[in-house]
């Protein structure tokens, strides 16, 4: 299923970065405690998602954790919800397809396993695209202002986060470690190659659920994709709705001294600039860094990578070219692209999937794995105009 889940959410003027450091200084020499470890799930592209509780509020609410995210923020029909006051603002936040003021929620308490954040203001925007993506409630996005006052693991292996007091860390032996520019959104250098090799600068973004993603701008400037590859046409959900792109592979991508082969990348037009052209290329996503058990230690500037389980994984390479959503309860197709596998089965926008092989589990997650073989011919039956039509979907390769 050929869709990016990306959680781009860059807000502008939350909090200087510097203010949120200087009220949680190391003490020199001071060793780095755990506070507390909790699993977490992992969804399409590696995002991943912990469960929390904000104030008083009773709820246990779902949180995208996004290192491409400059803040802190809840989704606006969870605030209705749970009738959570907000305040408006002259704050903005970007994203894939737009621009927006926020309202806020001040001086918050957030409610994590083990351990509980105070003094976050958290903006509130509408996640309604990204519940119905991942099939499940997202109720908000923890960025910035949650990293930059711990020391935070992620281990892929046993979907396992620890969180550690600031401090001297004693990291994992071997692996690689970055030494990111830092403001609100770590950024890495990277190597890649296609028609020819180049060195840029891209957000290390663990929201976004892809593997490579270059602006159309960087794409066209440098001439660095083989113009013999036709990439094939597709969409994102974020921040604003649904945004076209195009999907292809680069030869290789170099993280340090790991090298990935044949990696599938994203090309869109960056109307807001989120990618901050020319000074950055674009980012890397966690369907690339979820290979590696990662350490974040914003305060000393440090993301430690250490290859996984998942290292060798298989890129998924498989195309439709179909927009699958859950709709009431329902995993409905919303969009069909010209000319894609998707539209040469016959599917046809409002189609409601009853089952993907023999699988009849309504799990908009599980029928997204199913699908993502290129060149299995897959039965899938949809209920259309209440009666049940059986469809055979090839997928096709962008390899």
């Amino acid at each position: 299923m050929k869709i990016i889940f990306a959680c781009f959410a860059f807000i502008a003027t939350i909090m200087p970065p510097a203010a949120i450091m200087a009220s949680h200084r190391i003490v020199s020499g001071e060793p780095a405690k755990l506070i507390t470890q909790f699993k977490f799930q992992q969804f399409s592209g590696g995002v991943v998602i912990i469960q929390a509780r904000v104030n008083h509020y009773p709820d246990t609410l779902n949180f995208i954790l996004d290192t491409g995210s400059g803040g802190i923020s809840l989704d606006s029909a969870t605030v209705n919800e749970l009738s959570i006051p907000t305040q408006p603002s002259e704050r903005t936040i970007r994203g894939i397809a737009g621009i927006r003021k926020v309202n806020f929620l001040y001086n918050a308490t957030l409610h994590l396993p083990g351990l509980s954040l105070d003094s976050l203001n958290f903006h509130v925007n509408d996640y309604e695209i990204l519940s119905s993506v991942y099939g499940v409630k997202i109720d908000g996005i923890i960025g910035f202002s949650f990293f930059s006052r711990f020391i935070v693991h992620f281990d892929y292996d046993n979907l396992l986060l620890s969180v550690y007091s600031q401090g001297d860390f004693k990291y994992k032996r071997g692996g690689y470690m970055l030494k990111p520019l830092l403001t609100s959104i770590p950024i890495m250098h990277a190597d890649f190659r296609d028609d020819r090799r180049l060195n840029s600068r891209f957000y290390f973004d663990s929201g976004a659920g892809l593997c490579f993603l270059l602006s159309d701008s960087f794409s066209r400037d440098s001439a660095v994709l083989n113009p013999k590859k036709k990439p094939v046409l597709t969409q994102a959900e974020g921040l604003g709705g649904k945004m076209e792109m195009r999907l292809t592979t680069v030869k290789e991508v170099r993280i340090g001294p790991y090298r990935f082969r044949n990696v599938p990348t994203y090309i869109f037009e960056d109307i807001y600039n989120i990618t901050a052209y020319p000074y950055l290329a674009g980012l890397v996503g966690n369907d690339l860094l979820r290979r590696f058990n990662v350490t974040l230690n914003y305060a000393k500037r440090e993301i430690h990578l250490v290859p996984n389980s998942h290292y060798r994984s298989p890129f998924d390479y498989a195309y439709t070219g179909l927009g699958i959503y859950v709709v009431e309860g329902r995993i409905q197709v919303e969009d069909v692209i010209a000319g894609s596998p998707g539209e040469d089965a016959g599917f046809k926008t409002g189609d409601i999937v009853v089952s993907v092989g023999n699988n009849i589990s309504n799990n908009i997650q599980t029928y997204k794995n199913l699908l993502q073989v290129p060149g299995q011919r897959i039965k899938i039956i949809v209920n259309r105009n209440d009666s049940l039509i059986v469809l055979t979907l090839k997928p096709a390769s962008i390899l």
